[in-house]
């Protein structure tokens, strides 16, 4: 059997490579002369299959932070794989505007320079945000060049760029026009210091000590709220329909304290009966469910507070900030003894504004929304029909329960910065939607609706916009759909669902993407959300100066299993780096003992046992990363390359390998070229996770040209083809033969470092049963690689060791160990391992610890007790061998 090595026919590779790996002096110049070859670029003319991935776009306002690298690691990753496979693969980027981010930064600016944005006017305002975002925007960009982003930069778009703000008009005009686009007063979730609605996705949740405070309005009506302050927009209370204690009291009214007012007692089934009193006070204008129940009962909405939380209800508490109002309220309740209870502190969740962390306030407020309805029907209908796939599956379940239960999308924002609402408004109440193509009204008394769209209004057109919708250009009939969407389970409701609703209805019912790939939130190593407060946020920058971007893509995705969390530390990328390393001192070690990829593979049957056994665990290795590529399984991926490179590869076949190329002729050429050709599959394996090590180490094992003959821009594993397995080259009994020889190997080295030998340390040795076992021809390589000598006239064995199957090994260790020092240190040794061995096993047996002790501290005891019984058990073997 031979194996054709595609556009490899040059000479063997001359050692070149440096003594160390530095990745400081390779990654910066690899990565120019993949842009400068244009590697990244794709073409919409191109006959080859199209894969296709937009970049989530980052803030403009942003920089690279570990979840930007995790996520882009893996999308690089995919698209490099695609690449390979020879696919037309085109990985978009781009950036979001960030509407409030930006806006707050530049005014902070301002603000530096003693003005405001009032001062400057709404048109000199836009104009200095864009000239900020020209000098110092997008800083993100070159730091995704660090990690090896390769995106089609000739692509780069821009939320805010002329295209996509076309695309933006566009759509708002037809949405308008089918209805699916109104203006009306709704609750919202307010910012009192950005002075802005918010979407869902930019108010954070947390839990904070409040107060719950429990109100007499009269007699029969008892309340409980943790906002005081409300109360005086109360325009009704409300209790269950069917609950029997109030049940008369539902048509009558009461007079809401501090007011005056009277109010109804309205019966409504959203009250739970069995929480607090079962009454709730209804203040529609400052509560989304009080809202709703307004909404059902014509409940008046009283705004009590204006724009920046400041109490506008007439009365003693006109002018107070809402956090002052608070307290004075349930004072004057206290004073009339109206207060039944208060509890202080009471833990709650309380939303924030994401930007400036201010307590978000629930508003009734004039504002644009998207009737969702119709829209998240399709995008439900979508993954209901296979049209999309979500990975994993059992993420599905919760995007069904966003999409199928998908309030109206709250649109409009009171910034300046961002895609200005196309409608007009004329002095006897018209209004009028304005499309790209049209002329705005002119005249007296027109005007332009002052608020911008919500900047996730034009995220949710990324995948069609960004490859030039409305207009039918050749990349948006080439790339898409788009094939894959890789993005955090946490903005699967907020990015995810819009973008599926929109460009169902922009592209007529056509997918933006074929797979929802959805990952996890980067953490620490004991899985605690990063955050500047816990002081334990990792920037991925500073490791990839430490220990290279290579590593670093390492250590995330062998994190990255679809759907969960990926804890990351310090030495988990040392531990990256040290594999990196070891690629580099392989590869150089097979260049200088003349590997190479020239011509074809010797047929196996002139290649050893051990030649074909790496070949076969090349195949079987290359078959399941293809599997756990396809399902998204990255860490599988970083896992299974991991042990072949370091176990199979470096720890076993180079160091098999090393007496037969000593030993020179047929079987060292064979070899050599075996090493090779492993050492260049397994780079090509590798790189779409470390692309810069299996860039430099691959093109230094090919050798200048080789497979460039094809390539006028030069040699790259970039252009190679992917790896296919080749069933003819997987080899059972070979792998069962170099088995059985490791488990030997193996013991002997255990037995050896038991008995405190020196690695280096030769000792004579007799070896029986390997023939029996069916690697008798393997002795010589056994011998080289756990240094035993060959039993002389005076050999005398002093230790015996059964170690596999009929396998047995007798050592003479006279001269080599003290027999008496080395049994009483065993014997101490066993003396401990068997008191901890009695201690653990008391504990565990001890039900009152067990029952009440916490779980992390019982499993801490059973995993002592599990090493103690092991080192037992190797001390009393150890114990039982020497004589």
């Amino acid at each position: 059997m031979t194996e054709t090595l595609d556009a490899r026919t040059g000479p063997a590779a001359s050692p070149t490579l440096p003594a160390q790996y530095q990745p400081g002096e390779v990654e910066g110049r690899r990565y120019e002369q993949w842009v400068s070859a244009g590697r990244f670029r794709a073409s919409a003319d191109s006959d080859k299959p199209p894969f296709t991935i937009v970049i989530p776009p980052p803030n403009v306002t942003g920089s690279l932070h570990m979840g930007h690298a995790f996520e882009h690691t893996l999308m690089d990753a995919l698209t490099r794989r695609r690449r390979m496979q020879g696919y037309e693969a085109l990985w978009l980027p781009g950036m979001d505007h960030a509407g409030i981010a930006t806006q707050n930064l530049v005014e902070r600016q301002l603000a530096g320079e003693g003005l405001s944005r009032h001062d400057l006017g709404r048109e000199k305002f836009v104009e200095r945000v864009w000239q900020w975002k020209a000098e110092s925007g997008g800083k993100i960009l070159g730091q995704m060049r660090r990690l090896g982003d390769s995106v089609d930069w000739d692509r780069e778009r821009f939320t805010m760029d002329q295209g996509l703000s076309r695309a933006v008009q566009t759509i708002f005009k037809k949405l308008y026009d089918d209805d699916l686009i109104y203006r009306a007063e709704r609750i919202i979730n307010w910012c009192p210091r950005c002075l802005t609605a918010l979407s869902d996705i930019e108010v954070e949740h947390t839990d904070d000590d409040g107060e719950l405070v429990s109100i007499r309005y009269s007699d029969d009506v008892v309340v409980a709220t943790t906002r005081a302050e409300t109360m005086l927009g109360d325009t009704g209370v409300a209790v269950h329909p069917d609950d029997e204690r109030y049940r008369h009291l539902i048509g009558t009214e009461v007079e809401l304290p501090l007011t005056g007012r009277r109010i109804p007692i309205v019966g409504d089934e959203h009250v739970d009966p069995s929480f607090g009193t079962g009454m709730v006070k209804v203040t529609p204008a400052h509560d989304p469910n009080d809202f709703e129940i307004g909404q059902r009962h014509n409940l008046p909405s009283l705004t009590i507070m204006d724009e920046r939380g400041v109490i506008t209800a007439a009365g003693p508490f006109e002018g107070l900030d809402r956090f002052e109002a608070r307290p004075a309220i349930v004072a004057a309740l206290r004073e009339q003894g109206r207060i039944v209870a208060e509890k202080r502190p009471y833990v709650h969740a309380v939303g924030h504004c994401s930007r400036c962390r201010t307590t978000v306030e629930p508003r009734l407020s004039l504002q644009w929304f998207v009737n969702t309805g119709p829209l998240a029907r399709a995008a439900g209908d979508a993954v209901r029909d296979g049209r999309v796939r979500i990975e994993p599956a059992d993420m599905a379940k919760r995007y069904f329960g966003w999409v199928d239960n998908m309030h109206d999308w709250c649109i409009s924002r009171q910034l300046w910065w961002g895609h200005r609402i196309p409608v007009w408004y004329g002095p006897d109440g018209e209004v009028r939607c304005v499309g790209p193509d049209e002329e705005p009204p002119t005249g007296e008394g027109w005007h332009q609706d002052v608020d911008v769209l919500d900047t996730w209004f034009s995220s949710a057109l990324w995948p069609f916009s960004t490859l030039g919708w409305p207009e039918q250009t050749s990349d948006l009939a080439r790339f898409y759909p788009t094939s894959v969407l890789v993005t955090g389970y946490d903005i699967l409701f907020f990015w995810v669902a819009r973008m599926m609703m929109f460009g169902l209805y922009a592209m007529d019912g056509r997918q933006p993407f074929d797979v929802i790939a959805l990952h996890g939130m980067v953490r620490d190593q004991y899985g605690k959300k990063m955050s500047k407060s816990f002081g334990n946020v990792v920037d991925p920058l500073d490791w990839i100066d430490r220990y290279g971007a290579d590593a670093t893509r390492f250590t995330l995705a062998r994190g990255a299993n679809p759907g969960q969390d990926v804890p990351v530390s310090d030495e988990w990328c040392q531990g990256s780096r040290n594999f990196c390393n070891k690629l580099w001192n392989a590869t150089r070690f097979a260049l200088m003992n003349g590997a190479h990829v020239s011509g074809e593979l010797p047929d196996p049957a002139r290649l050893s046992t051990v030649d074909r056994w790496i070949l076969s665990r090349l195949q079987r290795v290359t078959a399941e990363v293809d599997e756990q590529f396809e399902a998204y399984e990255f860490a599988k991926v970083c896992d299974v390359l991991y042990h072949f490179a370091w176990d199979d590869v470096c720890d076993w076949y180079v160091e098999l390998a090393k007496p037969v190329l000593a030993a020179g002729g047929e079987r060292a050429e064979a070899t050599r070229r075996v090493l090779g050709h492993v050492l260049d599959q397994l780079l090509r394996l590798l790189h779409p996770v470390v692309p810069f090590v299996t860039d430099e180490l691959w093109t230094a094992l090919v050798g200048p040209g080789t497979p460039g003959a094809a390539d006028p821009a030069g040699v790259s594993v970039m252009t190679a083809a992917w790896p296919s397995a080749v069933p003819a080259l997987t080899d059972a009994d070979a792998e069962r033969e170099v088995a059985e020889l490791q488990r030997v190997v193996t013991e002997i080295r255990r037995f050896r470092s038991d008995q405190g030998l020196r690695p280096a340390q030769r000792v004579a040795a007799r070896l029986d049963g390997l023939a029996d076992a069916g690697i008798a021809a393997h002795e010589p390589l056994i011998r080289s690689l756990v240094r035993l000598d060959e039993a002389g006239p005076d050999f005398e064995p002093s230790a015996t060791l059964a170690v596999s199957g009929a396998v047995a090994v007798a050592l003479d260790t006279r001269g080599s160990i003290d027999v008496g020092a080395e049994r009483a240190r065993l014997e101490k040794d066993r003396a401990a391992a068997e008191k901890e061995v009695t201690q653990a096993r008391a504990k565990l047996g001890n039900p009152a610890f067990v029952d009440k002790a916490p779980a992390p501290v019982v499993d801490k005891i059973r995993g002592r007790l599990a090493a103690a019984e092991a080192d037992l058990e190797r001390i009393s073997s150890a114990l039982a061998v020497l004589r």
